[in-house]
């Protein structure tokens, strides 16, 4: 199926904008041109309580840490949201909206964590504070209002892929606190060998194929790390998990990888739902209010984090 014309005319602006290949970006310049991006983009975020930025401890110093409290009156359950990015860009700010978009709609706690970025920390610094930041949540819970029996953790891309890491962890310690993973368009395997990355490889936004790859030689030690299910959920053993909910999009180099983990999951035991939005790219969930399927995608998630966490 061809994009959406929707996407298509977003697709045709960023042509307009010329702007280079990710992968022929250094690295800050690419975390400049994510940011410009984001702050582009606009558009008003649900509204919250109070947000508040904080630093937790993590294996190699602190962990920055932004929390939105809903208006509603508490204790609340708690979505732990990990930021998309391909472990090299994206910090707290470019996905602020997405943060507070699901803590107003789901009327829960948010704790958005800014996780170290590679190459400067390489696998697996960001699954390690990822980690961090979910047990500084439960261990803090009464402080923050959060009802710690009532948890999930997501994100996207990049971000989905800590989740995943995170429910394997929370499962390997036996907590049963997480009722849903809420993965968007996750990375699942940093092998890179789904169809998808052919199928799409260009043309679809600031998501290719060479960008995935770009990502992944930043992000690795070396390519034996792919490996590693910390990496490439895949791989692990994935009986006992939480309740996944996968979002994804038609046209994204990772759209066959996150199909496989759906069968994965659910041939392992496991709660889990797929949906995919026809037309879609990589990136379409955080572009509201301009794109109707973004805003119906973050309606979807919103609903099925109320319904895992009532």
């Amino acid at each position: 199926m061809p994009v959406h014309p929707q996407i298509k005319l977003a697709l045709e602006a960023l042509a307009k904008a010329d702007l280079p290949p990710i992968h022929t970006l250094t690295v800050p310049r690419a975390r400049e041109v994510m940011n410009a991006m984001s702050k582009a983009r606009g558009g008003q975020p649900a509204p919250v309580e109070k947000t508040e930025d904080r630093k937790v401890p993590g294996p190699a110093g602190d962990v920055p840490v932004r929390i939105h409290w809903p208006k509603t009156k508490g204790p609340h359950p708690a979505f732990v949201y990990f930021h998309g990015g391909g472990y090299v860009i994206g910090d707290l700010d470019t996905h602020d909206v997405i943060a507070r978009n699901i803590c107003g709609g789901a009327d829960v706690v948010v704790v958005s964590v800014d996780y170290r970025l590679a190459p400067e920390h390489k696998f697996p610094a960001g699954a390690e504070d990822a980690w961090a930041a979910y047990q500084w949540v439960r261990s803090a819970a009464p402080e923050l209002g959060i009802d710690v029996t009532r948890l999930s953790v997501g994100g996207d891309s990049a971000g989905a892929n800590l989740a995943a890491v995170v429910a394997l962890m929370a499962r390997d310690a036996a907590y049963d606190d997480i009722r849903l993973q809420l993965l968007v368009y996750p990375v699942i395997d940093l092998a890179m060998t789904s169809a998808s990355y052919a199928t799409y490889a260009n043309g679809f936004g600031v998501l290719t194929a060479d960008a995935m790859r770009w990502f992944g030689r930043h992000y690795l030690a070396s390519p034996e790390d792919a490996n590693d299910w910390r990496a490439s959920p895949i791989k692990a053993d994935l009986k006992g998990l939480a309740p996944a909910l996968i979002i994804a999009a038609e046209c994204d180099v990772l759209r066959d990888e996150g199909a496989a983990y759906a069968e994965a999951l659910r041939a392992a035991g496991n709660a889990v739902e797929r949906k995919e939005y026809a037309g879609m790219i990589h990136g379409f969930f955080g572009m509201t209010p301009i794109i109707d399927d973004a805003i119906g995608a973050q309606k979807y998630a919103v609903d099925a984090l109320r319904r895992a966490l009532r």
